[in-house]
């Protein structure tokens, strides 16, 4: 009878923390609260510099990555 009490407990806080984790719909409108600054990694940022800086050195050039226009010289 304990075993089943403990079979029944953990049923049910399995069940509890399904039901209260899971992935919510977001609106359009509501997507502006989810890409806060607050929310990105300072750290990825600086490996980023990092990353572009031994690349640069590497290759022998600079820039070339995202810039703007369409491929006609214009900015």
């Amino acid at each position: 009878m304990n075993e089943s009490r403990g079979m029944i407990t953990l049923l049910g806080l399995t069940a509890l923390l399904l039901g209260t984790a899971g992935c919510a719909t977001v609106k359009p409108y509501e997507k502006e609260h989810l890409a806060d600054p607050l929310m990105s990694d300072p750290y990825a940022a600086a490996g980023d510099m990092h990353e572009m800086k031994w690349l640069e050195a590497r290759e022998g050039s600079t820039g070339g990555i995202g810039g703007a226009g369409g491929g006609c010289a214009c900015k």
